[in-house]
This record gives structure tokens, sequence and C-alpha cells, in this order.
């Protein structure tokens, strides 16, 4: 049988899988995560849901080669999938804004008890603020390299709200012992700094509100690596 090779970014998606899970992977694109799983015989069930008929058809096509199940769910988010189908839900592949609105739709995995895994492409601290504010724990925080960009992937489940300060939504609510940290704290200091040297070239006494004192306390966590 033909073997599937995942990407960095999507194995250490499957490596904080739990073993047995009946997955949801929303966004699933080439289904290849999914694929993957169900080829190493690590989870029990898998929904590959997309918003687009032609990722599905790929991800039909994936299946079809590797020899794997998948139960293909053509639906925006998690619209068309029950709580009593999925234990694990993967969304991965969008903004953290998109993220926000699929978990804003259908808030049924705080309610069930199920596991989320989350990998935004962007605005990282929006989604650790709305996910803290909006009653889920994040249990553990991961880093990858994959093609240059580096990836953060959120593992959640249901807990009691709380607002993280400013510190943690961009340095992590729980990165501090990954062997990436301070790859991750030097990439969200460059935003910042950029941020921060725009709001100066802007109109005159621009408020940069905490800015200046983030990064401070940013620049101190990564020396504290040192």
């Amino acid at each position: 049988m033909k073997h599937l090779q995942l990407q960095p970014r999507l194995r250490l998606l499957a490596d904080m899988v739990p073993q047995g899970a009946r997955l949801a992977d929303i966004g699933t694109d080439h289904g290849y995560l999914p694929v993957w799983l169900m080829q190493q015989g690590r989870i029990a069930s898998a929904i590959a849901a997309d918003i687009g008929p032609e990722p599905l058809a790929h991800a039909r096509r994936t299946a079809e080669e590797y020899g794997a199940a998948l139960d293909l769910r053509l639906c925006d988010g998690l619209r068309g999938i029950a709580p009593h189908e999925a234990d694990t839900v993967v969304i991965a592949g969008m903004g953290g804004e998109t993220i926000i609105q699929i978990l804003t739709d259908s808030p049924w995995p705080r309610t069930s008890g199920c596991t989320l895994l989350l990998q935004p492409q962007t605005k990282v601290e929006l989604l650790r603020r709305w996910i803290s504010e909006n009653g889920y724990v994040c249990r553990d925080e991961r880093l990858v390299w994959d093609k240059g960009k580096l990836y953060v992937v959120l593992q959640m489940t249901a807990g009691e709200p709380f607002t993280p300060d400013e510190v943690r939504l961009y340095g992590g609510l729980h990165l501090e012992g990954d062997p990436l940290y301070g790859d991750y704290l030097e990439a969200q200091l460059h935003r910042l700094r950029r941020r921060l040297d725009g709001l100066g070239h802007s109109r005159e006494g621009a408020d940069c509100g905490t800015l200046p004192q983030l990064i401070a306390a940013l620049e101190k966590k990564k020396e504290t690596l040192k």
C-alpha cells in the first residue's frame, strides 16, 4: 500500500490528535491529515469537511489513492457536523478571525467536551483572547517550521473563561518549554516593532498605547531564554 508523507505543519497536528479519536477536519483541502491518520490506525473515523466542492474532490481522490475511508462533507465550518459525530476537531489553514467565526456559529465543541486543535495562519493573539474568554482552556501549544514559516498549534478543551494579559496573548499561553520559543518571540517582536515604527511615522502624536511596554516585556522574556 502507498503511504502518504505529511509536511511538517500537518505532521505536528497529526501528533497532537488523541489515539482512537473520531476526527472532524475542517477546511480539509486535499484530505492529507485524515488520510494519514487513518493509514496509521491512529483514529477511529474521519469526517473531512470543506466549504468548497473542489477541495472535497481533491480529498476524495487522496482517499481513493491511499485506500482510506473518509466521510466527506460539503459544509461551512462545523455547520454540517453533529456533536455526537466527532470528539476531536481540527481547524487549520485559515486566519484566526475565520476560526473565531466558525466557533461562534457552532459552539458545540465547548459543550460536548471535544478536543480542539487550531492552527491559525494569522491573528493568533485575537484567537487566544477569544477562546480564553469564551469557555475554552489551552492545554498545550506547539511550534513547527514549515517552508520558512513558523506555525503554532493550540490544543483546547472546555474550561472556565478568563482574560490572559497581553504578554501571554502575543507570547503564547503554553510555549515556554518549546525548543522554537526563541524563534517565535523574535517573529512576534519583529511584527510589533514594525507596527510601532508605522505608528511613529503616521500622524503626529499617534497613540502607541501599551505597545512599547508589550515589546519590552517580550524582549525581557527572550533575554531570559539565553
